[in-house]
């Protein structure tokens, strides 16, 4: 009849072995002494070799436990190696998704436009914020897989690309309630001579907006500009000035900065687009992004 090895045994040996006492290894293995004892009688039986002899009040491996103890420190560093590579699978089987950010786009929009990448199951989300041409260099070179964007690919770079149209939506002027207290008059009204913050000159509907004031005869008096959205937005709830972002999001703003809606720039709208090497979408985060963003809150 063959002896079919029982590697429980074979740990519990191992671990009094290593350590030369039932009463310690029970404690690694969190068992009690007499567990550990009378699985060691079993795996003596069960070889046909006395494995330990007592001496004093330790355990002294006799010749057959030093034979069999080599083949035990074996086979459980196989384990470990195996345990190992299992962690490298899984490790492996989580994708990276590098998604450029150009810094012209409303950071709480990216926010809600990406969220559905983390549902997506074995996808980690890294983000690159930075200048939209610099981000394009990434995607040329493949450290980035797709660039989010106010505007489409730029003719006049030699990057290979194409871009893919979200959706838009247009504005809302927003304020903390003291300095809407201060202000006078409804929106748009308001607006004239009022501290306003702007954004930074890479934001493709600054000139628009310049516009939406003169069709409104307003003349906000502009006390700051960012190149940086989410450091507009600071000020802003500082109560620094007046400033615009999507109403598509237009209480997340209010909640996330603790500041109140004024009125919505209609005419004034922000494009998003997705800039990825490919024509057709394909990454199943990035389809998730964009069907998320066109069905569900992108006016």
């Amino acid at each position: 009849m063959t002896t079919r090895l029982n590697f429980k045994h074979l740990r519990y040996f191992w671990m009094v072995a290593k350590t030369g006492s039932i009463a310690i290894a029970a404690e690694q293995l969190q068992l009690t002494p007499q567990s550990i004892s009378g699985q060691l009688s079993e795996f003596e039986t069960q070889l046909g070799v006395r494995l330990f002899r007592r001496v004093g009040r330790r355990l002294e491996i006799d010749e057959a436990g030093r034979r069999i103890l080599g083949y035990a420190e074996n086979i459980f560093a196989l384990e470990g190696e195996l345990l190992e590579a299992v962690r490298d699978i899984r490790a492996v089987a989580v994708q990276p998704l590098r998604v450029g950010i150009a810094d012209s786009v409303s950071k709480s929009m990216v926010y809600h436009l990406l969220a559905p990448a983390l549902a997506v199951g074995g996808v980690r989300l890294i983000c690159r914020e930075g200048r939209l041409a610099a981000l394009l260099a990434d995607l040329a070179v493949h450290r980035l897989d797709s660039v989010v964007a106010d505007r489409p690919l730029p003719e006049n770079l030699n990057v290979r690309g194409y871009s893919h149209r979200l959706g838009e939506s247009d504005l809302t002027a927003f304020a903390t309630p003291g300095l809407r207290a201060s202000l006078v008059g409804e929106f748009p009204a308001c607006l004239d001579g009022a501290p306003f913050l702007l954004p930074g000159e890479d934001v493709t509907w600054r000139p628009a907006l310049w516009q939406w004031f003169e069709r409104h005869s307003v003349q906000p008096r502009a006390v700051g500009e960012f190149d940086d959205s989410a450091l507009l937005k600071a000020f802003g709830q500082a109560g620094a000035g007046v400033f615009v972002a999507p109403s598509a999001i237009a209480e997340a703003v209010c909640a996330q900065y603790q500041v109140v809606a004024l009125g919505r720039l209609v005419g004034v709208r922000e494009p998003l687009y997705v800039i990825t090497p490919e024509r057709r979408l394909t990454h199943p985060a990035i389809v998730a992004i964009s069907t998320a963003a066109r069905e569900d809150w992108l006016s």
